[in-house]
């Protein structure tokens, strides 16, 4: 096939499909589309969407009017933040949907009272019944009826062919009884009952199972419609959170904009109660900013000059000035919408065998049912009986629950994760951590906070400790240098405003020293302080050798010619890494720490969070071959970590999870991205991982058994057709009801709290 170009597209397009009823019907369009050259597509029933790659140029007109020819819609998406549709009024398909199901509820709720209660049969209640009974087959089953249609023009079955077969052929058998048989005789009476019997086929009617089929599924449908869209919301919901409106200053004016007007390097102002409009970076102001969109957490974090801030979180404290970093499909909210919804329309290696076996379905039943209709007249039973059975086997296959079992639990399970800060890529992560044994966990930024803090200060007799925290940290608050950093936060917050410094001298590799409140101030390694003639006590340097023996830093301090004490600092452990390390050992898994750092160091940091197995000195670009090793060796390995050095250790891994806090590049390379820079959300993420999977298997274990044993039970002729309907509209309940569940999981940093 040609593929003429008439307007430029994007290699990779998204269409929003309608009309699709079941999986069989996804798996129809798929093909389709997959018949054009240069096109790979997939397509998702649950989220009624087709992922669909393009060479560079195609017209997406062709896609579209590919799907028409199928019998089914399709359309561009809507652009973002366009009012949604969780309701009825805004999907005409589902306000359809309902109109009918309310019409078929009316209509057939007397048909199935006077067929199942004899004392109702009045004298004339059959033709009572037709009245009734034909509006629902006719009007409230059309739209089986008329894909049932579209899939005969192209030579294809589907579920809804078999309960179009269904419900027209007990309509129309129903007809015969009526016009040329006995059943429509003055005071004839039809006792309902579970089991058939031999009897004079033209004595009985069977509007209350097609009228009763149709009303039952047409409530599993619009209910099934309604649960996946309940289900989505936390993706609509994440596309919505973003701000609208923003105050950007141009020149030095302030003027109001829509969001979709910034530009790069814009400076905008977000005043208390208002959210950031997009990622920048704070350039004057201090403030708090709720981030529970983004982490889940609900205590706001501190930012000041310089902080990074993220798009749609919402700024509760002081007025901020932000430069803009990132806009439109770059920001952290959009990358996480995107991630969420890829790993909705993909398709785990559950989800291809249920479609696989959703494909053969349909043609089997159909020679299944025909098969039981000619043994039951082959075997000289009535023809109602041997038509009864064959609707029967008709209705109770239709595999709408095979076909929700894996796409409705993917929704729910990735939905829920994005609520609590757990972004999973795709659904093929789901199969790699039901097998993962071993979890590599980088130190720096994943353990630790990968920031230095200070943990000790001792002081020579006679020093006040506040007062030695006051000098070095005015002096060290002049130096950019991490450290210095880390000593001037502490000092500020245990001593509060921190005086000026005059004379400021950086020396590089060794310390800085200048003027304080009049007093000579060194703040450094030993080596300055010896230009100075200044050596630390006995005492003093104890404390130095026993905390650079933990692989922490120390520093010398002192003024006025004498040397008044040390500061320690380190990078320390976070404090729920000990919890998660606990919660991994509970799942089964082996955890790893692996570090550049030396032994000592490492075997510290291991033994307080409680890991045995460490992995030190190891050089950045040998990680990755670190957990090559490991997977020689025959483990699965699951690898976290935060920083760009650790991207290729990621995609190495087999199932990467990247710290969210940590660099984009690691982001990417990962499975699951974790938007807090807590260790336990790694949990969380595998624990949902593993549940998500355990619901598609229970869906699909369900949904199968379910068909297989129903189908032989109805072709023996032991299942009313309409309590065949019901129970299949009950199975896709289920389904849904059980992916729904979901919706609970509960983070353990939300159980640790309680």
């Amino acid at each position: 096939m040609s593929t003429p170009v008439t307007s430029p597209a994007p290699a990779g397009v998204e269409l929003e499909i309608g009309g699709m009823t079941c999986a069989s019907c996804a798996m129809r369009i798929e093909k389709k589309l997959n018949k054009l050259d240069g096109v790979t597509a997939t397509v998702n029933y649950a989220t009624e969407k087709a992922k669909v790659t393009v060479p560079d140029g195609y017209d997406p007109a062709l896609l579209i009017a590919e799907v028409e020819k199928s019998g089914y819609t399709a359309a561009l998406p809507a652009p973002k933040g366009a009012k949604g549709d969780a309701d009825d009024a805004g999907d005409p398909e589902l306000r359809s949907l309902r109109h009918r199901l309310i019409g078929s509820l009316v209509l057939t709720l007397p048909v199935i009272a006077m067929a199942m209660i004899p004392v109702l049969q009045f004298t004339y209640w059959q033709w009572a019944s037709l009245a009734l009974a034909a509006p629902v087959i006719i009007w409230g089953a059309w739209p089986f009826h008329r894909a049932a249609w579209m899939n005969l023009r192209h030579g294809t079955a589907t579920m809804d062919t078999l309960i179009s077969m269904g419900t027209s052929a007990a309509f129309l058998w129903s007809l015969y009884a009526l016009f040329l048989g006995t059943a429509g005789t003055p005071g004839m009476t039809h006792p309902f009952e579970f089991a058939l019997a031999p009897s004079d086929g033209a004595a009985n009617i069977y509007l209350e199972v097609a009228a009763g089929v149709t009303m039952f599924i047409l409530a599993g449908r619009y209910f099934e419609k309604r649960s996946k869209k309940q289900a989505g919301a936390a993706l609509r919901a994440l596309l919505e959170l973003g701000a609208k409106e923003v105050s950007v200053v141009r020149d030095g004016v302030e003027a109001k904009l829509v969001v979709d007007e910034l530009r790069l390097g814009d400076e905008f102002i977000v005043r208390p109660g208002e959210k950031i409009a997009t990622d920048g970076i704070v350039v004057s102001g201090t403030s708090a900013v709720d981030v529970s969109m983004l982490t889940g957490e609900s205590v706001p974090i501190e930012v000041a000059e310089g902080d990074l801030v993220t798009g749609a979180t919402t700024n509760v404290g002081g007025r901020l000035i932000v430069r803009t970093t990132r806009i439109g499909a770059d920001t952290q909210l959009a990358q996480m919408a995107r991630l969420v919804e890829e790993a909705q329309t993909g398709k785990a290696e559950v989800q291809r065998l249920a479609d696989r076996i959703s494909g053969v379905f349909v043609p089997i039943v159909i020679v299944i049912a025909v098969a039981t209709l000619g043994a039951w007249l082959g075997a000289g039973f009535p023809a109602t009986a041997a038509f009864t059975a064959a609707v029967a086997v008709l209705v109770i296959a239709c595999p709408c629950a095979l076909g929700l079992a894996t796409p409705t639990a993917l929704l729910v399970g990735t939905g829920r994760g994005a609520q609590m800060g757990i972004l999973i890529k795709g659904p093929e992560v789901l199969e790699s951590t039901r097998k993962i044994d071993t979890v590599i966990l980088d130190k720096t930024g994943t353990v630790t906070s990968g920031r230095m803090t200070l943990v000790d200060v001792a002081v020579e007799p006679g020093i006040d400790r506040a007062e030695l925290l006051r000098l070095a940290g005015a002096l060290e608050d002049a130096s950019e240098h991490p450290i210095a950093q880390a000593i001037a936060k502490a000092a500020t917050q245990e001593v509060g405003r921190l005086p000026a410094t005059e004379g400021f001298t950086n020396i590089e590799g060794r310390g800085v020293q200048g003027v304080v409140d009049g007093h000579a101030v060194l703040v450094g390694r030993d080596s300055l302080l010896a230009d100075w003639s200044l050596r630390l006590s006995p005492e003093l340097a104890a404390v130095k050798t026993r905390a650079e023996g933990d692989g922490k830093t120390v520093v010398a301090v002192a003024w006025d010619g004498q040397t008044r004490g040390v500061i320690v600092v380190a990078d320390t452990v976070k404090p729920t890494s000990a919890e998660a390390v606990s919660r991994f050992k509970a799942l089964g898994l082996t955890p790893v720490l692996l570090t550049g750092d030396n032994e000592a160091v490492a075997h510290q940091i291991a033994a307080e969070v409680g890991i045995k197995e460490v992995i030190a000195e190891v050089l950045p670009k040998d990680k990755v071959d670190v957990v090559a090793r490991l997977q020689r060796e025959g483990r699965v390995v699951a690898m976290i970590g935060d920083g760009v050095n650790d991207a290729p250790a990621l995609a190495q891994a087999d199932l990467g999870l990247a710290m969210g806090t940590g660099a984009d590049v690691a982001i990417e390379a990962s499975d699951i991205t974790l938007v807090r820079g807590d260790l336990r959300s790694a949990v969380d993420a595998i624990r949902l991982s593993r549940k998500t999977l355990g619901t598609i298997k229970t869906n699909l274990f369900w949904a199968f058994a379910y068909n297989v044993a129903a189908i032989p039970i109805a072709a023996l002729g032991m299942l009313n057709p309409m309590l065949a309907g019901a129970a299949m509209a009950v199975s896709s309940l289920f389904v849904v009801g059980n992916s729904l569940r979901l919706r609970g999981f509960t983070s353990i940093a939300a159980t640790s709290r309680a």
